[in-house]
């Protein structure tokens, strides 16, 4: 008995100590993983965003890409690291959907928002010299060639994945397409300059400096009306009214932690995301810059909204035709 008595001892003595390690949480460096290329959207908001984070949580916050199956990679990772603290996941939408598509047998559930930070816009884009002036021109080239066009892609249930599904729900023309497919935005913007794609639904912050220096020619973005940080490509709706109804549209981005975090560590960083995400700096960049609207949404707001994205653009791959699973047997109310 006097082993087992001073094993139990041993840990009694120990519990205040860890209930102390907790208390002082962070202690050391925090990882975070974006799981999307270098030079995308989810890349460049968690550049600027987490030097900022890390000056009110006073430790190095590190950042990882890991691309790679729509995020799912990058995604799997953190679910399956130590659920300390020290594990973040740089989000986006593509996850909501995963149920939906079947491309894997996880989605946020795992997780829980630590903050909600913004909602992006979509443009289409295609390479300055390229034949087509006007989105309708694109898309009577798509009817008259069928799988001939290359379509840049990044995977199932992202940015262009959903663009394309929205815009074969709202024409009669049949979208049939050579999708193209790439870890991020970054190196599908690349293609694009080298014509080596046709066209590609981009995430608007990426684009920006490509679009406004000509180096990208915009023929739409997924919005009601133009927009005053590129005024001169159309809305979406100029070609297609039909589309409204689905607008805007566009891809967001939170922080995420795995759901068994102790909560002293979830409302560290949810105070320190949400000072970050409020900041000047940030917002400055995020609004004007990315052409972007910052939502810094913590708690029960974050997931609300995160299951409000996900009802909207479940049912809208359903009625398109391109669910693999049914959002009414996956429990998500149609909106």
């Amino acid at each position: 008995m006097k082993k087992p008595l001073a094993t139990l001892a041993l840990a009694a003595t120990l519990l205040p100590l860890a209930g102390t390690a907790h208390a002082d949480y962070p202690e050391r460096d925090i990882h975070a993983t974006i799981p999307w290329g270098a030079g995308g959207l989810t890349d460049l908001v968690a550049r600027t965003l987490l030097p900022l984070a890390e000056e009110e949580l006073d430790v190095s916050i590190v950042p990882h890409n890991r691309p790679g199956g729509g995020a799912v990679i990058g995604v799997n990772y953190v679910r399956q690291q130590r659920p300390d603290g020290y594990n973040l996941l740089v989000g986006t939408q593509d996850t909501t959907l995963y149920p939906v598509l079947d491309v894997a047998d996880f989605a946020y559930e795992d997780f829980t928002p630590i903050n909600v930070i913004g909602q992006g816009l979509v443009v289409i884009a295609v390479h300055p010299d390229s034949p087509h002036e006007t989105l309708g021109d694109l898309l009577a080239a798509i009817e008259a060639e069928p799988g001939t066009l290359r379509m840049g892609d990044v995977g199932t249930g992202a940015t262009p994945h959903i663009t394309h599904t929205i815009l074969d729900a709202v024409t009669d023309y049949d979208l049939d397409v050579r999708k193209v497919t790439f870890g991020g935005d970054g190196p599908g913007i690349t293609a694009l300059m080298g014509e080596h794609i046709d066209f590609m639904p981009l995430s608007l912050p990426p684009a920006v400096e490509y679009l406004k220096s000509g180096k990208l020619k915009g023929l739409a973005i997924l919005s009601e009306e133009r927009i005053d940080l590129l005024p001169d490509i159309p809305a979406l709706t100029e070609d297609l009214p039909e589309a409204e109804e689905y607008l805007p549209w566009g891809s967001f981005q939170g922080i995420y932690v795995h759901k068994d975090t102790p909560e002293e560590a979830k409302a560290t960083l949810a105070d320190a995301f949400e000072a970050a995400v409020g900041s000047d700096a940030f917002t400055e960049r995020y609004n004007t810059d990315f052409g972007g609207v910052t939502l810094n949404l913590r708690g029960e707001e974050a997931q609300e909204y995160i299951d409000s994205w996900q009802a909207l653009t479940s049912w809208l791959l359903e009625d398109a035709g391109a669910a693999k699973v049914s959002p009414e047997s996956l429990g998500i109310p149609r909106p």
